[in-house]
């Protein structure tokens, strides 16, 4: 039986959720993490994809994570068809939190190559978080096949994930290496430069590698 106070709580938090007030909204979230309640999850969900607040965005994430897979992972993949970019990202961080490997036959392709970056820099997340035993070098496949893209921090995402699928990698870094695009090439150099040396910054790796890539052809030539 339901404790008439507990659902009086559950809806006002719920009700919160839609407040101008971005604050409110924060506590609203954790209102109903707090106290999970399978009338939160769509609520929840939809309001992902629109919510413009980073930590209330988080909150909500942490709130689905609060509730049985079964009630949230379903819901969430189907937002992974939304036009709405942010919905697709944000379901798509939230999966990768809940670590429900059912839903790595969602993790398509198309969204590991989203022309937005950050869906693409979520789905790549995701996909490290739930690849299953034996999928890992074709995951690593599809993610070479972003190397050299996007600005400073989109790459960094892409050899992290990168790394963290292991030495399955290596041979794929190396055949990037030599890719004709130099973008691509400075990209797969600084990714195994991290890969060698972890504690290496990023930015010094980048440079590094398009040092190299530049220096390449001169040295050939010389």
């Amino acid at each position: 039986m339901t404790d008439p106070q507990q659902d009086t709580n559950t809806m006002r938090a719920l009700q919160g959720l839609k407040h101008t007030d971005a604050s409110v909204r924060l506590r609203a979230a954790l209102a109903v993490g707090t106290t999970p309640d399978p009338r939160g999850v769509d609520p929840l969900v939809a309001r992902c994809g629109i919510e413009p607040d980073f930590s209330v965005r988080e909150m909500l994430t942490w709130a689905l994570t609060r509730h049985p897979a079964a009630q949230t992972v379903p819901r969430l993949l189907r937002e992974l068809g939304s036009e709405r970019a942010q919905a697709r990202s944000q379901a798509l961080h939230t999966l990768s939190k809940i670590g429900d490997r059912r839903a790595w036959p969602a993790i398509t392709r198309a969204l590991l190559t989203d022309a937005d970056d950050e869906v693409a820099r979520s789905a790549w997340r995701a996909a490290v978080a739930l690849v299953p035993d034996g999928a890992t070098a074709e995951l690593a496949e599809v993610l070479s096949t972003q190397l050299g893209r996007g600005n400073r921090e989109t790459r960094l995402s892409l050899s992290r994930a990168l790394i963290a699928l292991g030495e399955v990698i290596i041979p794929i870094l190396r055949a990037a290496a030599t890719d004709p695009d130099p973008r691509v090439r400075a990209h797969a150099t600084a990714t195994q430069r991290l890969w060698e040396d972890p504690d290496a910054a990023f930015e010094y790796a980048t440079d590094e590698a398009i040092r190299v890539v530049a220096l390449g052809p001169a040295a050939a030539s010389g």
